[in-house]
């Protein structure tokens, strides 16, 4: 199913003043990683269905997403949509995909207000990394590799690959669409940002599971606008691994050399 079908605006019914809720939904089996949902379209279809209820000019500023259980591929599901609050400048929105009576995922959404300031810091960071002409990653391999890199292009400037045994632990390179959507929205990019396996499992000799605990999301404007066919570039650094789990931090630029995002995820490894 291609990705804009997936994150199309829901069919939304009011509870109360300040809730939502879904349709149900489905996510089928080519989004799969491992036994649950892909994390990114899951995480991009709660931030549509939050976005529904943003009726003016308030963007995205920050998306936390917590992966509390697994959600099952071709099994229906809801999304709960509550606003916290609607501030003069800021809004709070949480929402929780809810599954067999169970919430699989939790995210809260924070929008704001362009204001008139007198602080203006650029960041002028760059990746320096030259442009790909096509995917360089890993092959679609059965049973090996999930099932939705398949929705993906994705292009190692420096890093290696899962369970090689490499001594580093960070990723630069490239990711897009294989089928590109019509234009990138917030939803696209949540989903298309999460497409990179976690920089730890390079440093593994043999496959081991891993998932994303928890993770967040800043996204930065004003931006130049870029198709659906355009790369994006990413660099992502661990900060730390202990006991289990690796914390890591990473910057994403359009095809405009703009940083668009900034990304932390804490990765459960269970070697």
């Amino acid at each position: 199913m291609h990705v804009d079908e997936l994150i199309a605006v829901p069919e939304m019914s009011a509870i109360t003043e300040n809730q939502w809720q879904s349709a149900p939904l489905i996510i089928p089996k080519d989004w799969a990683q491992g036994r649950t949902a892909f994390g990114g379209i899951s995480a991009g279809m709660a931030y549509q269905a939050i976005s529904t209820q943003v009726h003016d000019d308030r963007v995205l500023r920050s998306y936390t997403t917590n992966f509390v259980g697994p959600l099952l591929l071709n099994e229906p599901f809801t999304i709960l949509v509550t606003c916290l609050r609607t501030g003069k400048n800021v809004s709070q929105y949480t929402g929780q995909i809810i599954q067999n009576g169970q919430t699989c995922v939790f995210v809260q959404a924070c929008f704001g207000m362009a204001r008139t300031s007198k602080i203006r810091v650029d960041n002028v960071e760059t990746h320096e990394m030259p442009w790909p002409q096509k995917a360089k990653f890993i092959p679609q391999i059965p049973k090996v590799t999930p099932k939705f890199f398949q929705h993906f292009d994705l292009a190692i400037d420096d890093g290696g690959m899962p369970f090689t045994g490499k001594s580093g632990s960070h990723y630069h390179g490239f990711m897009r669409f294989k089928k590109a959507p019509q234009s990138i929205s917030d939803a696209h990019l949540i989903t298309m940002i999460d497409a990179w396996p976690p920089t730890l499992l390079q440093m593994l000799r043999w496959p081991a599971p891993a998932s994303t605990v928890s993770w967040n999301l800043e996204f930065i404007h004003p931006h130049h606008e870029v198709s659906g066919t355009d790369w994006f570039a990413y660099k992502v650094h661990t900060r730390q691994a202990a006991d289990g789990y690796g914390h890591t931090e990473a910057t994403i630029w359009n095809s405009h050399n703009d940083v668009v995002a900034l990304s932390r995820q804490t990765v459960a490894v269970f070697d």
